[in-house]
């Protein structure tokens, strides 16, 4: 069973999605620990509520992204991670940080990569006045939001609709496709080779895997 540490910056909600799969047995791994650079963050209190050992490490401690980053390296290693998964992580991670864990770093962004990386992507597809909308789970590279795509969610954009509207129906599909990826890494199905993600042993396209829709495996 792989162990999994994730990385949170907030509410945690894609966090409780990866607890309640684990716990359902939907993934056949086990987060064994959770680390937050924020001491307020409510995904600690969901960590606690799971028995899942927390652990805060905030970034205003260091005088560089390099020395931040070396520590969390550190507290991370300290779980014996298989995997670690950035849930609402609100940092930008160095190439040493990246280059430590390559293979085994997931992130998800609200968009469909590559369009719109970095922040306040559901108030640029509106303004884009783009009529489709989503999100993304990927590999972490060193380039910003820019790592090979495994499994991208659509939603729709509708005449009217703000960003919070929008921003729940991603979050919506968040919570679906998470779980299922972790899962599939989880199961050996999954990995990143070079700059490219693999399942079941063939290469994914740029926008990630392709399924019909009643072939999906839906977390619990």
């Amino acid at each position: 069973m792989k162990s999994i540490v994730v990385l949170i910056s907030g509410s945690g909600s894609n966090l409780q999605a990866l607890l309640d799969s684990c716990a359902a047995g939907f993934i056949p791994g086990k987060i064994t620990g959770v680390i937050s650079n924020k001491a307020n963050a409510f995904g600690l209190k969901r960590a606690e509520a799971a028995g899942i050992s927390t652990a805060v490490l905030s970034h205003k401690g260091f005088d560089s992204r390099e020395a931040y980053d070396q520590a969390l390296i550190a507290a991370i290693e300290q779980f014996k991670p298989d995997l670690i998964v950035l849930a609402g992580f609100m940092r930008i991670l160095t190439a040493e940080f990246v280059q430590h864990f390559s293979r085994k770093l997931l992130n998800i962004h609200p968009s469909l990569l590559p369009k719109y990386q970095g922040l306040a992507t559901h108030q640029r597809a509106i303004d884009a006045g783009d009529t489709e909308h989503g999100c993304s789970v990927h590999f972490v590279t060193e380039q910003l939001d820019g790592g090979p795509v495994i499994l991208q969610a659509k939603v729709p954009i509708f005449p009217g609709d703000d960003a919070s509207i929008v921003a729940e129906r991603v979050h919506a599909q968040e919570h679906q496709i998470y779980p299922l990826v972790v899962r599939w890494f989880c199961q050996d199905r999954l990995q990143q080779r070079a700059n490219e993600a693999w399942l079941d042993g063939n290469v994914l396209p740029a926008q990630g895997y392709a399924q019909d829709e009643d072939d999906v495996e839906v977390a619990p």
